[in-house]
């Protein structure tokens, strides 16, 4: 029998997590949400070049992917986009699909890339993407790759607690380059000290929307 746990519910077109119960994305707009947090949270479009390498916990929808790979082109950078991300439990493709038709900023991307969904690498001229699926926690220290900017993207820490513990935290502040970055929209606590514990330097800004704050962190 399916693992009935793994299922998404719908309020209007955003996904529900029915394992978290938490929304794949922000109820109010989730493209703005993702630009505010984890494009600027990790001062991107300024700090593109070739090669540059995103890592992200928490894949989802793919909303995360087309807004860095949107930014990545508007800013003119001449090259290739990395970005890897880790994900258990990957959404259906048609799932994906349905989420991604609400952000119409997004249309032509998310048709180029829809045709990929489900596979576990895409390679196109200015992209190579890579999901990592299982608990991070085991797949993540087994990566031999660094970030230059991490999207923690998990569901809620009191949902979710395992995405957002010391060990996890500590193994994405090994896998970020000097000097780069992470940026999360929760400002919790013990997410704050899990990073400063593993060598960040943490900081709490404004927040999107209703959520007056967020966390940014620099591996320095």
């Amino acid at each position: 029998m399916a693992d009935q746990s793994h299922k998404t519910d719908w309020r209007g077109e955003t996904p529900v997590s029915t394992r978290f119960d938490d929304p794949y994305f922000s109820l109010e707009n989730g493209l703005d949400e993702t630009r505010h947090v984890f494009l600027q949270g990790n001062d991107l479009p300024a700090r593109f070049v070739d090669g540059f390498h995103i890592a992200e916990l928490g894949f989802g929808t793919g909303l995360n992917l087309l807004a860095a790979v949107q930014s990545f082109r508007a800013s003119g950078t001449q090259g290739v986009l990395r970005f890897t991300t880790f994900e258990a439990f990957p959404l259906q493709p048609e799932e994906m699909r349905r989420a991604q038709a609400a952000f119409t900023d997004l249309s032509d991307l998310a048709a180029e890339l829809s045709p990929h969904w489900g596979q576990t690498r895409i390679t196109l001229p200015d992209l190579e993407f890579t999901i990592i699926t299982g608990d991070a926690r085991a797949s993540l220290p087994a990566w031999d790759h660094k970030a230059d900017a991490w999207f923690l993207d998990g569901f809620s820490p009191a949902k979710n607690p395992e995405m957002w513990g010391e060990d996890l935290m500590a193994e994405v502040a090994h896998h970020t380059v000097q000097g780069g970055s992470a940026a999360t929209y929760t400002a919790a606590g013990h997410v704050r000290r899990a990073l400063v514990a593993a060598g960040m330097d943490v900081t709490r800004v404004p927040g999107y929307g209703r959520k007056r704050h967020m966390t940014r962190a620099i591996k320095t």
